[in-house]
């Protein structure tokens, strides 16, 4: 298993001692940006891959292969509502062939997959604001923007033009 860490230590923290208790995972592999092992990392079942070491194409290349090598079955994506890693997680999840699962930052999961088309709709709209209470609000900013745009546009023109016909 590979554990992508694209959000706050705690979530991979709680969930490490639940996956060591799983029979079917030997082996637990971690992909992060943070120094340091999480707490409950257990190093002699899996590796520390960091974000730093693989700077530049050449490197991430390596490591996109490195990774389809290893043959994961699974991979686990923390998308908490933090920007870390962010073109990392979907680059990984592009690059290796494995079984996806999305971990929030309530502890919630998913698997990535489109059986659950419904489940991933609700949290892209709730990460873009578009659940609800603000669904509306942010519904209509967005089609009134425009409008308002183009008024105050031509204000700014009527204005312009009335100084240009005084001078």
């Amino acid at each position: 298993m590979l554990l992508v860490e694209s959000g706050p230590r705690h979530l991979i923290e709680n969930l490490l001692p639940g996956l060591y208790r799983q029979p079917v995972n030997q082996r637990v592999d971690l992909f992060t940006c943070f120094s340091g092992a999480p707490r409950g990392f257990d190093t002699s079942r899996g590796e520390i891959l960091r974000t730093s070491d693989y700077q530049g194409r050449a490197a991430r290349k390596q490591l996109y292969a490195r990774l389809r090598r290893c043959g994961y079955d699974v991979m686990g994506i923390v998308c908490a509502d933090t920007p870390l890693m962010a073109k990392w997680k979907w680059a990984l999840v592009w690059q290796v062939p494995a079984k996806v699962f999305i971990l929030n930052e309530n502890g919630d999961y998913f698997w990535f997959d489109y059986s659950q088309w419904r489940t991933m709709a609700h949290f892209l709209l709730f990460r873009a604001g578009l659940s609800g209470g603000e669904g509306a609000a942010t519904v209509s900013r967005v089609i009134f923007a425009p409008f308002v745009l183009l008024y105050l546009l031509g204000f700014a023109a009527y204005i312009h033009l009335r100084r240009a016909l005084r001078t």
